[in-house]
C-alpha cells in the first residue's frame, strides 16, 4: 500500500497524476477498505449522498473487512481529493486505495 491518505505528500502526488490523466469533469472511482462494520459502512456512503454514485461493497473472504467501492462523475481533482479528505475525517479506521 502507499502512504497513508492523510500526507500532504500523497495528495500532491495524487493531484499531479488526476490532472494528467484524465479530462474533467470525469467518472472516478473510489475505493475504501474498512473493518466490517454496517455503521462505519453507512458514514462513508452519507459522504456521497444525493451525488448520483454508484457505491458497491465487497466483504472479505473471511468477512473481517470490506471493501467499498463508489463510481460517480467529479467535477475537478480538487473535488476528488476533497472527498478522500472528508471520508477520511469523518470515519474512523477507513484505508484509501
Amino acid at each position: 500500500m502507499s502512504t497513508p491518505p492523510s500526507s500532504d505528500e500523497f495528495y500532491q502526488k495524487l493531484r499531479t497524476q488526476l490532472y494528467e490523466t484524465a479530462s474533467w469533469p470525469s467518472e472516478y472511482l473510489y475505493k475504501f477498505i474498512i473493518k466490517t462494520n454496517a455503521d462505519k459502512i453507512v458514514e462513508i456512503e452519507a459522504v456521497f449522498d444525493n451525488m448520483g454514485a454508484v457505491i458497491n461493497t465487497t466483504e472479505s473472504k473471511n468477512g473481517k473487512y470490506t471493501s467499498v467501492s463508489i463510481n460517480l462523475i467529479m467535477q475537478n481533482p480538487e473535488a476528488v481529493i476533497e472527498k478522500y479528505k472528508e471520508v477520511t475525517e469523518k470515519v474512523e479506521g477507513v484505508i484509501s486505495l
